[in-house]
């Protein structure tokens, strides 16, 4: 039993079972009265989150993310360093790798620090939709207010803030065919719902124009240019038109691949990245690449966690379209 179910128990907000908490003026008698009941009758016990709320004392939230020298988490962490630090609030930041019982002892550890909201960086907190992947998030969201960064799950507490990945691939494989383009290869190199959102989003757009999915166009590989580069020698696969990567480094990688075999960018293939990193620029041709907007992901998620801690409703979904920032590897 945590707040959330008292909340909805009483027919009150989470906001006015904290007031209650402590003993707030601002609450009438008689809620006090009726949310007092509830309480007792389920025997539950206030924690810091529920006190928190009220009091606004803690000023410290918990950032939670797989590995900190990807650089799209690194650049997550510091925007939301930034934010945080804009209205007051300190950060606690741990690194909880991939693994399911490490993502698990990473959230539970950070829980003990007295925080106020705890945000999760990455869609690999999303899982897989499964129920024991949600039953930590579940724990955890009964403690303190809960943000996914780039990922969904339906939980009470867990507020989601996400990119549009999947129209954004739709749109840009639509658009390839539009454009006379037939075997569009997709790299990706995880299984999170980022990635999975991005896939469907590829084989939609395919089914929708007329093409089928092939196995043999759709390339799982590590994040790093070599191994890409590897990878389709190794495949010998020369026959696509044009490329769609999951990240920066996959499409440099392809980029590699085209070049050595004697093909020309953007005539023969073109290939367009993800997360608009500085890779894109760093590469010839300056690769295509959509902004995945992860600012304004982290901007949106310290502004919601603000609104809820001040007891204010928020959505429990909240989406940022991409954009495609166009350079020399599309037409």
């Amino acid at each position: 039993m945590n707040i959330y179910d008292i909340a909805e128990l009483a027919g009150v907000s989470i906001a006015t079972v904290s007031r209650v908490v402590n003993d707030s003026p601002k609450v009438s008698e008689k809620t006090k009265a009726k949310v007092r009941a509830v309480m007792e009758e389920q025997n539950y016990t206030p924690n810091v989150f529920a006190r928190g709320l009220g009091l606004n004392s803690m000023h410290t939230v918990g950032i939670v993310c797989p590995d900190v020298s990807d650089t799209y988490m690194a650049n997550a962490v510091a925007y939301l360093e930034k934010y945080l630090r804009k209205y007051g609030y300190d950060c606690i930041l741990s690194c909880s790798g991939y693994k399911y019982e490490d993502k698990v002892n990473a959230v539970q550890q950070i829980l003990q620090k007295r925080i106020d909201a705890l945000i999760l960086v990455g869609s690999n907190y999303a899982g897989d939709g499964g129920n024991l992947d949600m039953d930590y998030l579940s724990q955890a969201a009964g403690e303190v207010p809960v943000f996914l960064m780039n990922g969904y799950i339906r939980c009470p507490g867990v507020y989601c803030v996400l990119s549009d990945g999947y129209q954004i691939v739709y749109d840009m494989v639509s658009e390839l065919i539009e454009s006379g383009r037939k075997r569009i290869l997709f790299l990706y190199d995880s299984d999170s719902y980022s990635a999975k959102e991005k896939k469907r989003g590829y084989e939609e757009a395919l089914r929708d124009n007329g093409l089928p999915v092939l196995e043999e166009l759709e390339v799982f590989e590590q994040n790093k240019i070599l191994k890409v580069l590897d990878t389709l020698l190794k495949r010998k696969q020369e026959d696509f038109d044009a490329v769609l990567a999951t990240d920066d480094g996959l499409a440099v990688g392809a980029l590699k691949y085209v070049k050595m075999m004697g093909r020309s960018v953007p005539q023969d293939v073109e290939i367009i990245g993800f997360n608009d990193s500085e890779l894109a620029v760093c590469c010839d041709p300056e690769l295509s690449s959509v902004d995945s907007r992860g600012e304004l992901l982290c901007r949106t998620i310290v502004e919601s966690m603000r609104q809820l801690l001040a007891g204010h409703s928020i959505r429990h979904k909240k989406v940022v379209p991409c954009r495609l920032v166009k350079r020399n590897t599309t037409n």
